[in-house]
């Protein structure tokens, strides 16, 4: 599933305000300042930082 630019543009990390980028194949958002992952379920970013999980260091 593939998430809008537009809808990218729009969204920002609950936690520091920061840019959010597609990762985990496009099934969760990354902030990079944070270190936080952010579910994509059913096309829907969920942004509550209850759902968020640290990253792994995984690769963009």
């Amino acid at each position: 599933m593939k998430i809008d630019r537009r809808l990218l543009d729009l969204l920002a990390c609950p936690a520091c305000k920061g840019s959010l980028q597609p990762c985990a194949e496009q099934r969760a958002l990354c902030c990079q300042h944070c270190k936080l992952r952010f579910p994509v379920r059913d096309g829907i970013p969920v942004l509550l930082l209850e759902d968020a999980e640290p990253l792994d260091g995984e690769s963009q």
